[in-house]
């Protein structure tokens, strides 16, 4: 951006025929009458002043093609965002005009070195890399993935880095061991590396339209009176081993919504948000 400056400057001569009151010396005002020509103003030269453009936000969403991912990346993208996404199979399957905006990146975080050219010029991460199976399986994709891209992130100098977790369901996290054993070994790499800057979604059943091939699954038909019923069951969340299975769905759109504003806010507080929370912050934001 150049902008251009012009310098005014005139002196004391230059004004007309008048007297000029100076400082008081000794409680007494001298007044003086110029006897010089008047001048016209002079104007220099103008200075060509380069001024760079404004920071732009770069948000990286890991898994960005996913279901919560493609949520995620519309609403960055909706706020004015510039959007990268780094997944193992690249540019979105989804036919939605939204994502010719985004810049699709192949990649596989269990070998860190692909995250070198996604990261560049990266301000803020958002991660929503996770995947069920054996639970070896389970706890590299929930867990060593995500510190891998924790790390590489810490040393890029990212100012932000956004963990989409899951909610602790008792009894299911002895079933899903590996599950969540990844995923609270992501979140304490998280709370090290971005101390001021790391935030941890932590959302149960999250429901929305899923899209499987061609086919649209609209979760909310379930989800969202579920949502509404657990509202008032919540005194149930705290009943040992099976209270947290009340723990209610929460939308995509929601969760999408607070993880953006999460990666981009400053004063957005750093550490772990629930359900509850990512409610909360959903409500703000309308």
């Amino acid at each position: 951006m150049r902008t251009v400056v012009s310098r005014l400057i005139h002196s004391r001569s230059s004004l007309p025929r008048l007297f000029i009151m100076d400082a008081p010396r000794n409680g007494r005002y001298l007044s003086t009458d110029s006897s010089k020509v008047d001048e016209p103003f002079k104007v220099e030269e103008a200075e060509t002043v380069n001024i760079p453009p404004p920071p732009t936000e770069k948000l990286l969403v890991l898994g960005g093609n996913g279901f919560v991912g493609s949520h995620v990346c519309r609403e960055a993208l909706d706020r004015g965002l510039s959007v990268a996404s780094l997944s193992r199979s690249g540019r979105s399957s989804l036919h939605d005009p939204w994502a010719n905006n985004v810049t699709w990146h192949k990649g596989n975080l269990l070998t860190p070195e692909s995250l070198k050219d996604a990261l560049d010029g990266v301000t803020s991460v958002i991660s929503c890399v996770g995947g069920f199976g054996s639970n070896s399986y389970m706890y590299k994709i929930n867990g060593t993935a995500n510190i891998n891209a924790i790390r590489a992130a810490s040393e890029q100098g990212v100012k932000r880095f956004v963990y989409v977790s899951a909610a602790d369901f008792g009894v299911v996290n002895y079933l899903l061991r590996g599950y969540y054993e990844g995923k609270r070994a992501a979140e304490t790499e998280l709370l090290t590396k971005f101390p001021y800057g790391g935030v941890i979604l932590r959302p149960g059943f999250i429901y929305g339209t899923r899209s499987v091939g061609s086919v649209k699954l609209p979760l909310g038909v379930i989800g969202s009176p579920l949502e509404m019923l657990f509202q008032h069951t919540r005194p149930l969340n705290q009943l040992p081993l099976v209270g947290p299975l009340f723990t209610p769905p929460v939308n995509a759109t929601a969760v999408a919504n607070v993880a953006v504003r999460a990666a981009t806010d400053p004063v957005f507080p750093p550490g772990i948000v629930d359900v509850y929370g990512i409610q909360r912050y959903n409500q703000k934001s309308k």
